[in-house]
Order: C-alpha cells, then structure tokens, then sequence
C-alpha cells in the first residue's frame, strides 16, 4: 500500500511537518480550519489595518536557527537582519533594554544593582555557558522523552562528554541557581526575569526547570527579529513549499471525526469530505483529541497525552489597537514588555508587538498597529459576568498601565478590538483560549514533556504543547519530529 500522509492543522507545526515531506517526495493533504494560516501565529484585517493575531517577535531565524534551517532546506529562506535593541522591560523600579550582545546587556542589567555587580555578572556567565551546552545537545534535535529504540540511539549518540556538565543542573529551578549566587531575594532583578520567562516558558523563575530557563534567557542574544508583516510569513512560506511540491492545502476545512480502519486513517470534516491516509500529524489542540478520536482509541493514547488533555495551561486576552503615531512624541518602539509589580497575569504584566513605521503591510504610513496579550487564568473566564467583567478590567488595566508610560496614548488610539479566549477558540481553535502550551516546570519538561508519537499506530501529534513546548520554536521541533518520524529520515 503506498503510503500517503494528512495534516491537520496549519499551524506552525503543521506547515513545518506537511512542507518538510512534501519536500521529500511523500503526498501530504493538509486542512485547516480557518481561511488564514499559522494559528497563534497568523492574522487578520480590518479596514488598512493588519494584526498578527498573536503578540510575538521572530525567533529562530538565526544560521542554524530552527527557522532558518526549515526554510533553507524549503529553497525559501528568509533573510532578515537581527535586532540589536530587542525590548524594552518596563518594571515599576526600573526600565531594562534587552540588547543583542551579552556583554552590554548584563552590564546594564548589573548597573541597577551596583552592590549586587560580581553576583550577576557569575550569574550570567553561568546561564550562558549552560545555554551553549545545552544547544549543542539540542541543535541535532534528538525527542524528548525517547520512546523507541533509534530514539533512544540518536539521543545517545547526540551526547558529548561535555553533556555531563549539565547532570547536576537537570532537576533544578532557575530558583536553586538564584540562591547560590546569592539573588534569590533581589527582588527586582527577580521581577525581570520573570517578565522573560512567563511569556517564553509559562511560568516564573521560582518553579521554571533551570536547564530550559537557562536557554530561554540566552536565546534572545542568539538573534530576535522583527519581521515586516508579522509572523505569519513564516506560515505563509511553508505553505507555499507545500504546494510548490504537489501537496494539497485545503481551507476551512474542520476535522470532525478521526478512525481507524485496517491499516488507514480515516477523516471526516464538518462538510463530510472525507480523506484517506496512511499516517496522520494532528496539530490541534490536544484537548480536541476527545472530540475527534472515539473513546476507545483516546484510552489507547500514551499516558502524559492523556493526562495532558485533562491539564490546563493559561488562556489570554489580547487587544488589539490602530494607533496614529503623529499623535505621540515618538513612535512606539516595536517589541515592549510591561509590569506593573502585581503579577505575571491578568495585566500585570503583559507583552506588546508594534509595527514599525514604513511597515505599510501593517498600517498605513503615520499609523501603527499593536497587539498586546497578558496570561490569564481560565477561571476568571467560566461565567458570562465574569466573562463581560474580566475583558472590561484587564482592558483598562493594561491602557492604564501603557498611559502612565505614555500618556497621550488612549488619545492616539482610532481602532481598537479584543480577542478575549472564546475569540481565541473561535477563530484559532485554542479550547476554552488555552494558549502557550504547558509552564515548562520539572514535572512538565524534558524527559516529563509529552512525546509526539500518540501511542496510537502512524498518528503522531505537535504544536505547543508537545516537546519542546511553547512558541514557534517550539512548535516548529515537534513538526520536524513528527515529519522525521513519519518518513523515517533527518531531513534536517
């Protein structure tokens, strides 16, 4: 029987996998939901104004960066320059930069703790040097948690004598580290990370797994990118290599039912189209799988899939704003994180992405466009008051909180919308708004992270909560495992 492979799910991890085998050859029929690509990662329009629907900068695009690797290999890379100046880091105390180069970043970071200076320059060095470690181990992108045999072999021959250096960080928080250098009660300082970690790792530096830390807070040194339009070219691209390839894209199609007949997959969209495929990659939500799948088959699901299904990760809510920029004193700049001291959620703190000005896929010029998104917890969001109650207060709260920076910024504003989580699972199919993936804490990273292969035979699973977890890094590994999986070599 030949073998032919459906992909459900345009987003990131799916378009990674889908165009990887349509450039190997292997007949991939995609489908996807909604009308646009890339989930969390695609956009939408309204009048000139075009939003990335989710408030991210480009990662990855780096020589040798999961993107760029992606693309090379398509024949589409996408050549971009690096930020020099990557954020700013708006905190109550203070105002960090987040620069390119380590060297004039920590020193920065160090000046707003001069009696603290020796502390956190070993600090630093410390976090860089386990980082380098770890993507030498990482960059051959071995599966966590291995689950067969080559699995097991590539991991182990992955693995360097320099590799042992990390054994005695593997269960450790990014906590234990700050308590050995003697940070752990400088507040401030702690705030900052923090405001990294949660929209990279999901949770904060008290319980995040030490060795994912350690790269999260590197990794932007690594090389972060503005990309003209937003990220959903990078959706865009990959599904143009899969069609370029012969495989076929469908939109607006909705997966309603998953079977198993003999050795085929079956599938069921909710026009009644069905498709036939020897191996299928899920990039869905994987609290839909009980929707698609039949009991029988959920029960057959490896266990931390399982239980991942009944786990809950955080939901959002995200504005999104036109602005005239001739209005403020200056434009704004195009990555800005925000706290205000009351917690890594509901407007606490929160992340803004800002098209730069002459960007005109975005905005007309002397306009711009901004998406801002806060974690939010999904109890806040379980009743219709609660609903109406929790979009109105964090609405005000985060337009507060930007004012005091900017003042005349409410007045600038001449669109403005919220994608509150029933718009999230409407329109980006995230159940219940559930968004990033799983907090990468000790439990829930690394050899605890959730595998892509689904324990059910040829159907594999990838997106944000399968390892290595959140963003388009992330998602793009678990497309790239799944696809290697699937035809049985590299392709990397």
């Amino acid at each position: 029987m030949a073998r032919t492979v459906l992909v459900v799910g345009a987003g990131i991890g799916g378009l990674t996998a889908g165009s990887l085998l349509a450039k190997a050859g292997w007949p991939v029929t995609l489908l996807e939901a909604s009308s646009e690509l890339g989930g969390c990662a695609s956009k939408f329009k309204r009048n000139h104004y075009l939003f990335p629907v989710g408030a991210t900068l480009g990662m990855g695009l780096e020589s040798g960066g999961i993107h760029d690797r992606v693309f090379r290999y398509l024949g589409k890379p996408l050549t971009i320059e690096p930020l020099e100046r990557v954020m700013e880091m708006v905190h109550p105390e203070a105002t960090f930069v987040f620069h390119k180069n380590r060297v004039r970043h920590v020193d920065e970071v160090a000046a707003h703790f001069p009696q603290h200076n020796d502390q956190i320059h070993a600090f630093y060095k410390e976090i860089f040097h386990t980082a380098t470690i770890v993507r030498t181990l990482m960059d051959p992108l071995p599966v966590l948690p291995p689950t067969t045999v080559k699995e097991w072999a590539f991991l182990t021959t992955s693995m360097r004598p320099k590799h042992l250096k990390l054994l005695p960080f593997f269960n450790k928080t990014l906590d234990q580290r700050l308590k050995k250098h003697g940070l752990a009660d400088l507040k401030e300082f702690r705030q900052m990370l923090d405001g990294l970690l949660i929209d990279s790792m999901q949770t904060g530096s008290e319980n995040v797994a030490y060795l994912l830390a350690a790269v999260a807070l590197d990794i932007y040194h690594e090389g972060a990118y503005y990309v003209p339009g937003g990220l959903y070219r990078f959706a865009e691209l990959m599904g143009d290599s899969l069609k370029d390839n012969g495989g076929v894209l469908k939109k607006r199609r909705t997966l309603e039912k998953l079977e198993r007949q003999g050795e085929q997959w079956i599938a069921t969209d909710h026009r009644g189209n069905v498709y036939e495929a020897t191996d299928v990659i899920l990039n869905v939500p994987i609290q839909q799988l009980p929707q698609i799948l039949a009991p029988e088959l959920v029960a057959k699901l490896k266990f931390p899939l399982r239980d991942g299904i009944a786990g809950e990760t955080w939901t959002t809510m995200t504005l999104y704003l036109a602005i005239d920029s001739t209005k403020l004193q200056e434009a704004l700049p195009p990555f800005r994180q925000i706290s205000t001291g009351d917690g890594l959620d509901a407007g606490g703190h929160f992340f803004m992405s800002s098209s730069v000005p002459g960007d005109e896929l975005r905005a007309p010029e002397g306009f711009q466009t901004v998406t801002i998104s806060t974690h939010s917890r999904i109890e806040d969001w379980n009743t219709q008051e609660k609903y109406e109650s929790s979009r109105t207060v964090l609405t005000e709260r985060m337009l507060q909180a930007i004012e005091k920076l900017i003042p005349e910024f409410r007045a600038s504003i001449v669109h403005m919308e919220s994608g509150a989580p029933k718009a999230w699972e409407r329109f980006a199919g995230r159940t219940n708004g559930l968004v990033g993936g799983f907090p990468q804490t000790l439990d829930a990273a690394l050899f605890h992270s959730i595998s892509h292969r689904s324990g059910l035979p040829n159907l594999y699973v990838c997106g944000d909560h399968i390892f290595p977890g959140g963003g388009t890094i992330g998602a793009a590994a678990s497309g790239i495992h799944a696809a290697r999986s699937v035809s049985g070599k590299r392709l990397l």
